[in-house]
């Protein structure tokens, strides 16, 4: 099954204004979205470390 996180559009709003209220629903969402644990599981630890600097988030270490 192929992940749409990588190019979600609510992420795209975060990049883009992450003070933005959809920016910060999304950035809420991700807390407890299967879907966005399934994508970043299947990263490598590089890519987990950069996404966790990126999006302050401290999940699934």
């Amino acid at each position: 099954m192929e992940q749409k996180c990588s190019n979600c559009s609510l992420r795209a709003k975060y990049d883009k204004n992450p003070k933005s209220f959809m920016g910060k629903f999304w950035r809420w969402h991700i807390n407890f979205c299967p879907g966005w644990k399934a994508y970043f599981q299947s990263l490598a630890p590089e890519e987990q470390e950069m996404l966790r600097t990126k999006y302050h988030f401290k999940k699934y270490k």
